[in-house]
């Protein structure tokens, strides 16, 4: 006991040296300016909400970009007291958690926070000084910032959007927590204008033993309840107005279901005067893997978590929500701007690859990607083989076209060694996969490095990625058993995905790899679809459009257009021969580019005779002439019916051309009509002066509600496009 005493003793000592430390820092930082009023709309101009690292009176930190603000005491221990949404003037919490949790060896640690809240529907300043320190937990001992660091590199090799810089400018915080041998580093990261905070944590064993972090909570809130409702039966109470997302995402290409087994609205037990009957509000954000990641760490080995972002929105309305969320990742995945016209290509000989190219060069396509059934093997590990592609892409390249493939990771089976282990009642997400952790899977990831390294591709399309799936095998050599092998497996391919990034390697993955390197995924669409009438084709094109870019930039859904028959349908769904079926072709090439988005073009050729030619490159010439705003935000206007005009809006404050209204007539006989048209989230405040292709219409006043009527003819079965300047 006498030993233990002094241990105590020795770290109080050391705990308040560096808490006394670290309030002679903190007495440096500015104060955190006033609020000022009448600021621009932030996903208009967001130039003035820079992130600062502050102090409060009461020698508190503060981290604020004028749109949010989160408050951290730092005595008697670190934690966050305040955390605002100062868009709408509202508090986020009601109440003081830890700021994480871990599992060492089978016992749990508070990392922060404080105890003893009386009352927790809300929180009052003047009970933070009489709440207590977890004498169990890890103590604030110290903090750092600066400026942000890239979490990995981003080669910038083709067209994207100029106005995002990586990494984002803000300002980066570390606060550190201890006991005894455990330490824990808690970051944040707040972004210039963007309501969003990032955090992530890392553990590090200081003792001279090996311990096992079994789990760990690496976010939790007690989060002010989006409503008050007292019977629960089947009503599934909503989750607060925030949007919550990590770079720990899979098995879905939308980002709340990606995110799912990581994100978590749990009741909160310590909020017993919620008006809930069984006291089951969802109101506690808690940020954590489902199971493990069971990690061993050595002495001095340190163990970094995936990173959580959090953005409370400043409204209910779906499309302010949306343009949110989309500049979210403008701003923290930027390579999803990038956006190559892409050819598939349906066979992979020689002959019909450069056919491929040369037509691709002659209308403007961008990038080749050697697609499903064509033959092309990226598995082939000859050197015959590598030289044979490095001969294909040093030509492509010749002629100004990148050149890609694709290869199928998940929803296979390699044999019962390699394949990952299950019980007898569950199955792996897509019915069979490889564990990524076997003998196999490790050999097939460095065939993808070498492929890459050496064959001057550019492009991988990686279909069924890795979707989650947990092995229980213990033979692999990636994991140890169950309990680890998901955070085993998806350190794997995340650092294989930003690895592409870093080498400037375009990657199309129909999951939601956004955050750590993935550039597109699929729009939303049924394939089979594409087995419809063509005509039918064309609205589900546009609806699918509508449909999947809420929440997702144009730039980031990929959609297709079937040039040879896909899923049977015959001639009638059939685009082939391409010259006989010249207007349809057209219509689906305007239904994506109109709305700034790529399709996968697939078939042996891109044109069969000039006039088709003539035709891909017109449209191409058209979508560059006008890219910078077609790649701007979609604003909803009238989806897709069949049954009258159906358009959409595409707005970019900072661009020339500052909005796009684009019109779709789907019927036998013209229409003229009067639309409205939305103009705020254009920029433009009075008057704006109106182009209808490229002929000058006049200038509009906008209405106090920053909109213009205006008079539009479309042509039977045609488009129009109208420009505002």
């Amino acid at each position: 006991m006498k030993h233990r005493s002094a241990l105590l003793l020795v770290l109080g000592i050391f705990i308040f040296l560096a808490t006394s430390f670290s309030q002679t820092e903190i007495k440096l930082l500015p104060h955190e300016p006033d609020s000022v009023l009448n600021q621009p709309d932030w996903l208009i101009d967001h130039s003035s909400y820079k992130a600062g690292l502050y102090r409060t009176d009461q020698e508190n930190l503060v981290l604020s970009n004028g749109l949010i603000r989160r408050e951290f005491c730092t005595k008697p221990n670190g934690a966050t007291v305040a955390f605002d949404n100062l868009m709408t003037g509202e508090s986020i919490i009601r109440g003081i958690r830890p700021e994480a949790e871990i599992s060492i060896d089978g016992r749990l640690h508070s990392v922060g926070g404080l105890i003893g809240q009386p009352n927790h529907a809300f929180l009052l300043s003047e009970w933070i000084d009489g709440m207590q320190v977890d004498e169990k937990g890890l103590q604030f001992i110290g903090f750092e910032s600066g400026e942000i660091s890239a979490p990995f590199a981003w080669k910038q090799v083709r067209h994207h959007d100029s106005l995002m810089t990586w990494p984002p400018p803000g300002v980066h915080l570390v606060m550190t927590y201890r006991a005894t041998s455990l330490e824990a580093l808690v970051h944040y990261e707040l972004y210039d204008g963007l309501p969003v905070i990032c955090k992530w944590l890392e553990v590090i064993n200081h003792s001279n033993s090996v311990v096992k972090l079994d789990s760990f909570s690496s976010e939790i809130l007690a989060v002010v309840e989006y409503a008050s409702t007292v019977e629960t039966r089947e009503f599934e109470i909503p989750t607060p107005n925030i949007h919550v997302e990590t770079d720990y995402a899979f098995a879905s290409m939308n980002a709340d279901d990606a995110n799912h087994h990581v994100v978590h609205w749990e009741s909160d037990p310590l909020y017993t005067s919620q008006v809930n009957y069984l006291k089951g509000t969802p109101c506690l954000l808690r940020v954590s893997p489902e199971l493990g990641p069971a990690q061993i760490l050595y002495p001095q080995d340190t163990f970094r978590s995936y990173r959580c972002f959090i953005l409370p929105h400043d409204s209910y309305e779906r499309e302010r929500q949306g343009l949110a969320q989309r500049r979210m990742y403008r701003t923290l995945a930027p390579w999803t701007t990038e956006n190559p016209l892409m050819m598939h290509a349906r066979f992979a000989d020689w002959e019909r690859v450069k056919t491929a190219i040369d037509q691709a060069a002659a209308v403007g396509f961008e990038m080749i990607i050697l697609t499903f059934g064509s033959g092309f093997d990226i598995e082939n590990r000859s050197e015959e083989y590598l030289t044979e592609m490095q001969k294909y892409s040093a030509y492509a390249k010749s002629q100004g076209v990148e050149l890609g493939g694709y290869s199928l990771l998940a929803s296979r089976s390699i044999d019962a060694e390699n394949d990952v282990v299950m019980p007898p009642e569950e199955r792996p997400v897509f019915g069979n996969a490889p564990c990524l952790a076997s003998t196999w899977g490790q050999a097939y990831f460095d065939q993808l490095y070498h492929f890459y390294e050496n064959s001057g591709f550019t492009l991988l399309e990686h279909d069924g990625s890795y979707p989650g799936d947990f092995c229980a095998s213990t033979q692999h050599p990636g994991h140890i058993g169950h309990a680890d092998s998901r955070w085993n497996q998806y350190q794997l391919i995340s650092d294989f995905y930003k690895w592409c990034r870093a080498k400037g390697i375009y990657l199309n993955i129909p999951d939601y790899y956004f955050l750590t390197g993935g550039n597109k995924i699929a729009m939303g669409y049924r394939e089979v679809n594409w087995s419809l009438p063509r005509a039918q084709q064309v609205i589900h094109t546009r609806q699918n459009i509508y449909d999947g870019t809420w929440t997702k930039n144009v730039t980031m859904g990929w959609m297709f257009v079937p040039l040879t028959e896909y899923h049977g349908g015959g001639a009638e769904a059939t685009i082939e021969p391409l010259h006989e079926n010249l207007d349809h072709y057209a219509a689906m090439m305007i239904s994506n580019l109109g709305a700034g988005v790529q399709a996968c073009y697939r078939g042996p050729r891109l044109y069969d005779e000039e006039s088709t030619e003539r035709m891909v490159a017109e449209q191409v010439a058209w979508f560059k002439q006008h890219r910078n705003i077609l790649e701007g935000d979609l604003i909803h206007l009238r989806r897709a019916d069949g049954r009258d005009l159906d358009y959409w809006l595409l707005v970019r404050p900072g661009a020339n051309e500052k909005a796009a209204l684009v019109v779709f007539n789907p019927l036998d006989q013209g229409i003229t009509k009067k639309i409205t048209v939305p103009l705020y989230y254009s920029g433009i405040e009075n008057d704006t002066r109106i182009f209808e292709q490229g002929d000058y219409l006049g200038t509009l006043k906008l209405d106090r509600k920053f909109q213009v009527e205006l008079s539009v003819t479309v042509e039977a079965n045609s488009w129009n496009a109208f420009f505002f300047e």
